[in-house]
């Protein structure tokens, strides 16, 4: 089979999807149409905003559909009208079997995580959260339960040490796209070969909230460093900043350092120092030192700066 006889419908949203959209359209596959969430309004002037998935595809006159209901009826007889080979899902909403169930080849995921760890919404975060030194990304098609079908490719990188969510999103956000073109040359060379997940090692990552993004300070200040930078920039950890006037106001942080700590600090947990140009705060076995962070209604900057307008005594 030729690539531009295998009729291919593409499932995305966000940024992550499109680094992979694009590299089979330029790779010569035939995507016939590209399925994704509707427009809808964002911003602080509400205006209606497009997905990045769909704004590659309009870009690249490729049909787009958006349907509010994956299980509409005009929506799956328009996806039937199409009469495509393979679905590929990224980074899209949950699918039903009507849907995925559809193509003659069969519906793959692309998903961040090395399954069965880090099943969910949110597995690059919390692979950092939870301190882990290696993550990837998995292959795999659908199946009833969540992430949980037969593996087709999985790769794997190391996570840098002070690495934070976004930079490990755009390393996956590429490696997924080469493991997508692979698994597709796969299915049309007849050489794809799949193997069940194993049993037991199954992690959790369900979706972010803003309250469970506030930092504990009572924790240790290594699980502390992975829990903010496997939360920056985005939603970014947060914390309430108590000044030494007594003003209380929340602060978002970025980034923090375990080195180079004066080994003449020692702070309780949420206590605040200010020495030179450099912020310090206590946590539950030592001193962290915040890097770069972000006061309400203001713009994100480094301690150096921060320092200049606030006069932290304690985070809680």
């Amino acid at each position: 089979m030729e690539k531009k006889d295998l009729k291919i419908v593409f499932f995305g949203t966000p940024e992550f999807a499109v680094t992979s959209l694009d590299a089979l359209v330029k790779d010569g596959f035939n995507v016939a149409a590209v399925v994704t969430m509707p427009d809808k309004p964002a911003g602080r002037g509400k205006k209606i905003q497009m997905s990045d998935v769909k704004r590659y595809a309009l870009e690249h006159d490729l049909p787009v559909l958006q349907p509010e209901k994956l299980k509409a009826p005009e929506f799956v007889d328009a996806l039937r009208a199409i009469d495509a080979d393979l679905f590929i899902v990224i980074a899209f909403r949950m699918l039903p079997e009507v849907v995925w169930g559809m193509p003659r080849l069969g519906t793959f995921n692309l998903h961040a995580s090395l399954l069965p760890k880090y099943r969910g919404a949110a597995p690059i975060n919390h692979a950092i959260i939870n301190g882990e030194k290696e993550t990837g990304i998995t292959t795999f098609f659908l199946k009833h339960e969540i992430d949980t079908g037969d593996m087709i490719a999985q790769r794997s990188i190391a996570i840098g040490e002070d690495e934070n969510a976004g930079e490990l999103h755009d390393r996956l956000m590429m490696l997924g796209a080469e493991a997508v073109v692979d698994t597709v040359n796969a299915i049309i060379d007849g050489t794809l070969t799949t193997s069940p997940q194993p049993e037991g090692e199954f992690i959790a990552a369900p979706k972010i909230f803003k309250e469970t993004c506030r930092i504990d300070w009572e924790r240790p200040r290594k699980n502390l460093h992975d829990f903010i930078r496997g939360l920056a920039p985005y939603p970014a950890a947060w914390t309430r900043m108590i000044e030494q006037s007594g003003k209380p106001s929340d602060i978002k942080i970025f980034a923090t350092s375990l080195k180079d700590i004066p080994s003449d600090i020692s702070l309780l947990p949420g206590e605040a120092l200010v020495k030179g140009k450099h912020l310090y705060a206590g946590t539950a076995d030592g001193v962290l030192e915040i890097l770069s962070l972000q006061p309400a209604g203001k713009r994100a900057m480094g301690a150096d700066a921060f320092i200049l307008g606030y006069h932290p005594a304690r985070f809680e």
